[in-house]
């Protein structure tokens, strides 16, 4: 069932009283995700998943985390809730809906509720919570965190592999570190290929050794978006890093606006197929294998094998990776996928060396 289907199913039976809770602020009512499993016996678990204010139909981070969530719980057989934030003074209401509800496992998607993640896991300690993106503390908290620096790396890499101007840029919606680890990645793989290949590439929106560069201010598409998209290509920029959720889709708006043949690339999830209204502008998309993190977690927690140790998603256990170049596959050097490859291996035998001050553990 699409998202809007399963919403609005779910919200005709709140309207008959099925179920509702009413939240504080902006706060939405959890919603019942379905089941699956064929099992006979019922397993006593409810997990659950709060957004945050991108939803789950973001195309990206959120709706991977739902994804995950989704395929855990079709396997284990078991009911799951979720809700959505519809800005960020619903986060803590939305938890406590969460915890209210009864659920067993409560996963919130995004640094931006480690606050409400700590506040309630702290005062829950009977519950188990999962969150992305951050490295919240508690025998009851499990971090899903993801060294994105290597994968954007290799994003970084080829982007100036594929510039014709030589110029390529970023720019992200909040400078938070699972934002700046994108773009920390990117002017660092860029500088690499200068390096080994002794070009000149100008990498513009981010300064890694300041840590400074764009920003929208927000995770939303729209006018922001536009106008600093818009900024970068107004320097000849002609492959686009957005880092932030739903900002890519401004991203495309600017590139097709200009005229001009500026390539695209994607974040989280793999853009090409999330979203093909924009996948002939896409050189490729970072992974960051959410999807795969909640579910392994999820069904650790429902076979009663949770832990607090954090998941960390690497190049080597392929939490995070780099997605096929689909349409530009004939448009990139014939030797760029081999040099790739062995950039990889370098990485993680780490005799490339790539950093962010935003990578999990520093």
């Amino acid at each position: 069932m699409n998202f809007t289907s399963r919403k609005a199913a779910v919200s005709g039976l709140a309207m008959l009283g099925a179920s509702a809770l009413v939240l504080a602020g902006c706060a939405a009512a959890p919603e019942e995700g379905g089941t699956a499993g064929p099992t006979d016996e019922a397993l006593d678990f409810l997990p659950c998943i709060v957004s945050d204010a991108g939803g789950f139909d973001d195309r990206s981070f959120n709706q991977a985390g739902f994804e995950g969530l989704e395929r855990a719980a079709e396997e284990l057989g078991v009911e799951f809730t979720d809700v959505q934030s519809q800005d960020e003074n619903a986060y803590g209401p939305n938890v406590q809906s969460l915890v209210d509800e009864g659920c067993d496992l409560i996963i919130t998607v995004g640094f931006l509720l480690e606050e409400a993640t700590a506040e309630a896991s702290a005062a829950n300690p009977d519950i188990n919570f999962a969150i992305i993106d951050s490295a919240v503390e508690g025998d009851n908290v499990k971090p899903i965190q993801f060294d994105t620096v290597q994968a954007a790396f290799l994003a970084g890499y080829a982007a100036a592999s594929y510039s014709e101007t030589g110029v390529v840029g970023t720019f992200g919606g909040l400078p938070i570190p699972p934002v700046t680890i994108f773009m920390d990645g990117f002017v660092q793989g860029v500088e690499y290929h200068n390096k080994v290949n002794g070009t000149d590439v100008q990498a513009l929106g981010w300064d890694f050794e300041a840590q400074d560069g764009a920003f929208t201010g927000g995770f939303d598409a729209g006018t922001e978006a536009l106008t600093v998209a818009q900024g970068l290509l107004d320097q000849n920029v002609d492959v686009l890093l957005p880092v932030g959720g739903p900002i890519y889709q401004s991203a495309a708006e600017a590139i097709r606006d200009s005229g001009r043949e500026v390539a695209l690339l994607g974040v989280d999830s793999d853009v090409f197929e999330t979203d093909p209204s924009v996948g002939d502008l896409l050189l490729t998309s970072v992974l960051k294998n959410i999807s795969n993190g909640v579910y392994d977690v999820v069904m650790a927690a429902g076979e009663g094998n949770f832990d607090n140790s954090p998941y960390v998603g690497t190049l080597e256990n392929e939490g995070v990776g780099l997605a096929p170049f689909h349409d530009f596959e004939s448009l990139v050097d014939a030797e760029l996928q081999a040099q790739l490859d062995e950039i990889t291996a370098g990485i993680v035998d780490g005799s490339i060396e790539v950093s962010s001050p935003a990578s999990p553990g520093q």
